[in-house]
């Protein structure tokens, strides 16, 4: 029967878009049966409908750089990859508008736009931002420091095309034909891990290239005095496209500034944003740990969020956590928004992790906020909730019945074990 379905598999992505899976294509840690790659939106709704014929379960992938964050599927028959979907398909400069296809990477959309003097204005935080897809990036809702001033990646979509697990072809949003009564699709598919259907194209609303830009950084004895030091930029008329802050283990806490505009206008801020951050030096260039995780590939990465207020409480917080636990600790993010992240290295017994993720989560939620763990060795998996409470669960799940009845996608790789 194998040989059927990858057969079928194989003339729905044009006869050589599909093959048998091995040890690379495991998707936290369990191997699919097949790898299909479909060329275009066709294809893939072709193929999705060979997989629901076949009752095959389905996880979406690009580059992989996200493949270990959420829980493991509970049974994987076939990766879809997107790596033949990409390219842009319209570019409307003159509207500020792009439609690119799901597989493309993001340095790779802004190449092709830079020539025009325009960006998406998002950031993919690195190492794995190198490589970060455009279906990635929404799959996972990742945004890093400039969603500040330009918003995450809800507000820079207009338009989506998806395909649903049972084949059919769905749009929704602006540069489309036709649109889907009843469901925001952009906003549903936007951070639902793949767990709803495929993403296949987007349409983005574009920014200008800034004219200059300068980083303003300092670094301070404890996390009180950064907290003081971010509420003053913030309570400030500097209007940063980005506040970050980055409080590395044992080695106090760093914060930088981006202010984006016209040369003369950078120049003027950036001496106004020296006074309040006290000698604060400039530079063209961000300092090194800036839009980067503070983990490594197979360590433990949490999101933790607060209210603007809270986030002087969370870095304390975190670091009262890392003393009491003699844990290696390091936090780093947007000050500005209320986003943070924390790393803890894979060798960290699973019982301290536990025990972290615990006191952060209850720490967070005082402030108005959440902790998730992105990312984690399978150990830690089984000892720690990932998700930890979330409101509207019932909802998510009617939502996940409507569009993917069978739990064919990614199942249980989302919160609730949707």
């Amino acid at each position: 029967m194998s040989d059927d379905v990858l057969a079928d598999l194989a003339a729905a992505t044009g006869g050589d878009g599909a093959r048998p899976a091995g040890d690379g294509d495991a998707v936290a840690g369990v191997r699919p049966r097949y790898v299909a790659a479909p060329g275009s939106t066709e294809e893939a709704a072709a193929l999705l409908r060979v997989a629901a014929a076949r009752n095959l379960t389905v996880v979406v992938g690009g580059a992989g750089t996200k493949r270990d964050w959420g829980a493991p599927p509970r049974r994987l028959d076939l990766l879809l990859h997107t790596r033949r979907l990409s390219g842009v398909v319209e570019h409307a400069a003159g509207d500020l508008i792009v439609v690119v296809r799901a597989g493309t990477p993001v340095a790779e959309l802004q190449a092709k736009l830079a020539p025009a003097g325009q960006q998406l204005a998002l950031d993919t935080p690195l190492p794995a931002g190198a490589a970060a897809t455009v279906g990635g990036v929404v799959a996972t809702n990742s945004s890093g420091p400039r969603r500040m001033r330009y918003g995450t990646v809800r507000d820079l979509l207009i338009g989506i095309t998806v395909v649903r697990p049972d084949g059919v072809v769905a749009h929704a949003g602006g540069k489309v034909v036709k649109n889907v009564a009843g469901y925001d699709l952009g906003k549903l598919f936007t951070g639902a891990y793949g767990t709803l259907g495929l993403v296949t194209e987007c349409a983005f609303r574009l920014h200008p290239l800034p004219a200059a830009r300068a980083f303003l950084t300092c670094r301070t004895a404890d996390a009180a005095e950064a907290g003081r030091r971010a509420a003053a930029v913030l309570a400030s008329q500097l209007v940063p496209s980005a506040l970050e802050v980055d409080a590395a283990p044992g080695g106090g806490t760093g914060i930088a500034v981006l202010l984006e505009g016209t040369a003369r206008g950078v120049r003027e801020r950036a001496t106004a944003t020296r006074a309040v951050l006290d000698g604060a030096t400039v530079a063209e260039e961000p300092p090194p740990w800036w839009s980067s995780y503070p983990w490594r590939s197979g360590d433990v990465g949490l999101k933790l969020t607060a209210a603007l207020s809270g986030v002087p409480r969370l870095l304390a917080a975190a670091g009262e956590a890392a003393r009491r636990h003699r844990a290696p600790l390091a936090v780093r993010g947007s000050a500005g928004t209320g986003v943070l992240y924390a790393g803890l290295p894979a060798a960290t017994a699973p019982d301290v992790v536990a025990r972290i993720v615990t006191e952060l989560r209850a720490e967070a939620a005082a402030v108005g906020g959440h902790a998730v763990v992105l990312t984690a060795p399978p150990a830690v998996g089984e000892r720690v909730d990932l998700w930890g409470p979330v409101e509207g669960l019932d909802l998510m799940r009617r939502v996940k019945a409507q569009f993917d009845p069978d739990a064919r996608f990614a199942p249980g790789r989302f919160v609730g074990g949707i």
